[in-house]
């Protein structure tokens, strides 16, 4: 209680409202960048990294308990998706109450790369729940290094 003896009680009232209504907002934005769901919500939301070298972009994301049917990739001309649905069985203890920690639920994840991508030459493996993606980069956008030679005077 020590806000009502810092702050007049008007002032609270007053701005309280306001509080509830942009929380949500603060909400969204901060699981957007992968920070722990809201109090009450269980969603998945795989962890993914993305890294490149001059030939490839690589994906790798943690499906944590996931089964080989349980996600799928998908290429669609310079997007490339991951989604699918990770399930968790849920048991009730004796009184009939369930304590759920674990998250589950159907996710997707976007990627847009600078080239279109070929389909056929993409490759992934999936191993101790982790995704691999490797996406080739087109011949003429890998970069091409070349040192060039400069005359002193």
């Amino acid at each position: 209680m020590v806000i009502q003896a810092t702050v007049p009680r008007s002032l609270v009232r007053r701005y309280h409202p306001r509080r509830r209504a942009v929380h949500p907002f603060f909400g969204e934005f901060w699981r957007d960048f992968g920070f722990a769901p809201a109090a009450g919500e269980t969603a998945f939301r795989p962890r993914i990294d993305a890294s490149e070298t001059d030939e490839e972009l690589r994906l790798t994301a943690e499906l944590p308990g996931l089964e080989d049917g349980d996600f799928e990739v998908t290429v669609d001309g310079d997007v490339i998706t991951i989604k699918g649905e990770k399930k968790v069985a849920r048991e009730a203890n004796a009184q009939g109450c369930a304590c759920a920690e674990r998250s589950s639920g159907e996710f997707s994840r976007s990627f847009r790369v600078p080239f279109d991508i070929d389909p056929e030459s993409v490759k992934g493996s999936y191993r101790n729940g982790v995704l691999t993606v490797a996406v080739p980069k087109p011949v003429e956008s890998q970069t091409q290094v070349r040192t060039i030679p400069i005359e002193t005077a």
